[in-house]
């Protein structure tokens, strides 16, 4: 799905936001833009089609026999419509049953589908489409809701759009600029836990997803997928229910939403309409397969976390194999405060960064609130507070701070941007974490060399030396040399997901520490000289280049 240089849409002011910070500032465009009479509200049959008009300035049809989208109407332009294809679940899901029924102010579209019930609701006056999905079981396909966007309208050449890009990278969905700039589908930058909404704007007209709250989604806040995608065949704006790419969970399945189709004058949507904040009271009574209501509820709230180092956000998470959710802690106490949980038993995460330092168990019931006395994280809970000769980067369970880090968000790995994948680390440099690559592959810069001197005291005693990753491809894991006269066991490779990760965007699967114990006969005893330690990638999978058996570094360091 590229386009032509010679047949380039004109291009229109376009962008992404993310975060209720954001939308606060965005939204004195009037997101609403609800007149102040809605008397066209309703809907009609034109015999293929429920035909909704919300009273405001969005018609909508949804498909009879399919449910599908198939119009998407605002201020009487059409904006359904990629590749000849309608919106909807999935692919589509075929033959289904499609009712429709009123009630007072909203109008609610059921579709029935085998096990699959998919819905979609109007409230009068308002320019949203709130849908809701409930799967229940793997007998239908449902991960995700696409809304199909007709080309021209919002083109863009942020780092998921491939409009004005030919070259395939890596297999067909990665592509390459002329000027050496890569686009994907899968850069999106953003983790669930930093975006409420993903769209355009053309600056007087704004289309978005607003996000659900994921409870029955997977692989928790820190998890990364694809969000939308542009090309000069249209564009597609997606809400993920499940995604097997680099996935850590295992597929939960009950009713996921609402999320929000939402039209706005080119301001960011309502933060009314963000997950954690939209009361969707109105839909208690509407018969919704699988809906709780805020009464079937609960909460959990802690006073306080100590032991943190306050350098780092915290984020404390809840989950179990039929739902999940998170919240920030308070950064100067580490209150938290999770709302809206179903009833259950769940393990709660502490998490610094993303690298996770406590956990336990917490029973939520139903209108109750689970209080929590201070949280005090252990000092050995965290692997930073360990006494280490050297460290290069702190432990974050990110790669953050190592070279190319940020910018493998939202980028391939052989982007032009990318600086040497390949390039010494010396201990004492200044520039340690700087100069150290955030991936190490097996067929790009396996060997890559670390220097340092230790002291007489230290050069005379056994020491263990730490590697902690954040995820691997292909069970690529790190064999380490030192001064080549010792080398360690090829270690065992920890469980990590099996498809792409590392040039799609994500470093994130299971956090995990290798650790290798360094005799004393393997460092110098000249203190003047440099040891050397060599740290390849082995493994017998995977294929070449970036693809070759890899690793995402998370901290290295050698304890005293």
């Amino acid at each position: 799905m590229s386009g032509s240089e010679n047949h380039r849409p004109i291009r229109r002011r376009t962008f992404v936001l993310g975060t209720a910070a954001t939308a606060g500032s965005a939204a004195l465009a009037g997101p609403l833009a609800a007149p102040a009479a809605a008397a066209a509200f309703g809907y009609t049959d034109d015999g293929s089609n429920y035909v909704v008009d919300t009273g405001a300035n969005l018609v909508f049809k949804i498909s009879k026999s399919t449910g599908d989208l198939t119009s998407l109407t605002y201020r009487g332009t059409e904006y359904q419509g990629y590749g000849g294809m309608n919106s909807h679940i999935e692919s589509g899901l075929g033959s289904s049953t499609v009712t429709i029924a009123q009630s007072g102010s909203t109008i609610l579209i059921s579709v029935t589908h085998g096990t699959l019930k998919h819905y979609y609701a109007a409230r009068s006056g308002e320019n949203n489409v709130y849908l809701w999905t409930n799967k229940a079981d793997t007998s239908v396909s449902a991960t995700r809701y696409i809304v199909r966007v007709k080309a021209g309208l919002f083109l863009n050449d942020e780092p998921d759009s491939y409009t004005y890009t030919t070259s395939t990278i890596e297999a067909s969905d990665v592509f390459a600029k002329s000027d050496g700039q890569t686009r994907s589908k899968h850069y999106s930058k953003l983790r669930v836990i930093d975006y409420n909404y993903v769209g355009w704007t053309t600056g007087s007209v704004g289309l978005w997803i607003v996000r659900s709250n994921h409870e029955k989604a997977s692989g928790g806040p820190f998890y990364r997928s694809l969000l939308r995608h542009q090309s000069a065949d249209g564009g597609g704006l997606y809400e993920i229910l499940y995604y097997g790419q680099n996935q850590t969970e295992e597929q939960r399945f009950g009713l996921q939403g609402p999320y929000v189709i939402a039209f706005t004058d080119g301001g960011a949507p309502s933060s009314s309409l963000f997950p954690g904040t939209l009361t969707t009271s109105w839909a208690d009574s509407l018969g919704i397969s699988g809906y709780v209501a805020a009464s079937g509820r609960g909460r959990v709230a802690g006073v306080g976390i100590t032991g943190r180092n306050t350098a780092y956000p915290y984020t404390v998470g809840l989950a179990n194999s039929a739902a999940q959710y998170w919240g920030s802690a308070r950064s100067s106490d580490g209150y938290f405060s999770i709302t809206g949980v179903l009833p259950g038993t769940y393990t709660l995460t502490v998490h610094k960064s993303e690298l996770t330092v406590y956990s336990t168990q917490v029973t939520v019931s139903a209108g109750g609130t689970t209080t929590l006395n201070s949280i005090a994280i252990p000092s050995s809970n965290d692997p930073g507070n360990a006494s280490a000769i050297w460290r290069i980067n702190d432990w974050t369970g990110t790669p953050s701070g190592f070279k190319n880090a940020d910018l493998m968000t939202y980028a391939h790995p052989s982007d032009v941007r990318a600086a040497s994948w390949t390039g010494n680390v010396v201990i004492g440099s200044g520039s340690e974490t700087s100069a150290f690559p955030c991936y190490i592959w097996k067929d790009v810069n396996s060997g890559l060399l670390v220097y340092f001197k230790l002291t007489a005291a230290q050069a005379a005693a056994a020491h263990t030396l730490r590697i902690g990753v954040t995820t691997a491809y292909a069970n690529g894991r790190p064999q380490v040399v030192v001064n080549d006269t010792w080398t360690s066991a090829i270690p065992s490779p920890p469980t990590q997901p099996s498809t792409r990760s590392l040039t799609n965007g994500s470093y994130r699967g299971n956090n995990y520490t290798f650790t290798y114990s360094v005799p004393a006969s393997a460092w110098l005893t000249d203190t003047s000289q440099y040891n050397v330690l060599k740290i390849n990638v082995v493994s017998g999978s995977g294929s070449t280049s970036y693809l070759s058996a890899g690793t995402s570094i998370d901290a290295i360091d050698l304890l005293a």
